[in-house]
């Protein structure tokens, strides 16, 4: 067991849309995400996403319904299967994003985007 200082860990890197793993739990990985603009539109087929706002704004697009804006202390979880688009168009935004561990920060889509993991 080891405790995690968020702060220590955002603090520990720069590059945007590179999510760092802070922790797992039950097959899950709990990572630490810097955004800023626009990511790629994909959808992961098998998991769902859930991204916790701590500091910013993040909008979700999405192609089939209304987007949605988290503020920060906001969450949503998008299901499996769903094609989404992540936006911080109003600055950066610090993200905890909740899914399987396996699951890459593009989804179905492989691109320049696509990153390895790093831990913390």
């Amino acid at each position: 067991m080891e405790k995690v200082d968020l702060d220590a860990g955002f603090e520990s890197f720069d590059e945007q849309w590179s999510p760092r793993l802070a922790a797992e739990l039950n097959g899950q990985a709990v990572k630490l995400a810097k955004l800023e603009g626009e990511f790629v539109w994909h959808h992961h087929d098998d998991a769902d996403e859930l991204f916790l706002v701590r500091k910013g704004r993040l909008r979700i697009e999405f192609r089939d319904r209304e987007d949605t804006v988290l503020n920060e202390d906001e969450m949503l979880v998008v299901p499996a299967g769903v094609e989404h688009r992540p936006v911080a168009d109003e600055g950066e935004a610090e993200v905890l994003l909740f899914e399987p561990t396996e699951t890459t920060n593009t989804g179905n889509v492989e691109s320049e985007e696509t990153e390895k993991l790093e831990k913390l």
